[in-house]
């Protein structure tokens, strides 16, 4: 009999710790796939030359069209709304939140030094660029893991070709 209790505690622990391996697994694929969203962000929108500023040889991004692909490649890569709240279906179920988006252009002297210490991110941009920061919450699929919220940072430079 106390071989049977025994069995059925340890079928209990297994499961526990089988959820918890698959909850932390599917939390690291979660970070993953909002960084690479970010990333994916910060490039397109550096990437949004003023053809005005370069028709004069000056390299500047034209800050409401970057903020506007930034914004666009987001939602794709998440699938997200314009509000930032996720699409039915979608993996995430909070809104994702844009903390910081900053646009450095060449009125500041390079390379320019970022630091935001309320975020603990700093970052040298050798050329115009986009700095983002989004705040994501990590849906869990059990209730094995604490809740788990990032803030995930990005940063990209205007390639000049």
């Amino acid at each position: 009999m106390y071989k049977l209790v025994l069995i059925m505690l340890m079928m209990v622990v297994w499961m526990y710790i089988h959820a918890l391996q698959i909850d932390e697994e599917m939390a690291m694929g979660a970070l993953f796939q909002g960084k690479h969203a970010v990333n994916r962000a910060v490039h397109a929108a550096a990437q949004q030359v003023d053809v005005r500023a370069l028709a004069d040889g000056r390299l500047h991004i034209d800050e409401r069209a970057a903020s506007a692909a930034a914004a666009r490649y987001l939602q794709n890569n998440l699938q997200l709304d314009a509000a930032g709240n996720p699409l039915p279906g979608a993996f995430l179920r909070n809104r994702v939140e844009v903390l910081v988006f900053k646009v450095i252009n060449e009125d500041e002297i390079f390379p320019y030094h970022y630091s935001n210490p309320a975020y603990n991110y700093e970052v040298t941009l050798m050329r115009p660029g986009v700095i983002m920061i989004i705040n994501m919450v990590y849906p869990r699929v059990f209730s094995v893991i604490a809740p788990i919220e990032w803030q995930i940072k990005g940063a990209a430079e205007l390639v000049a070709s």
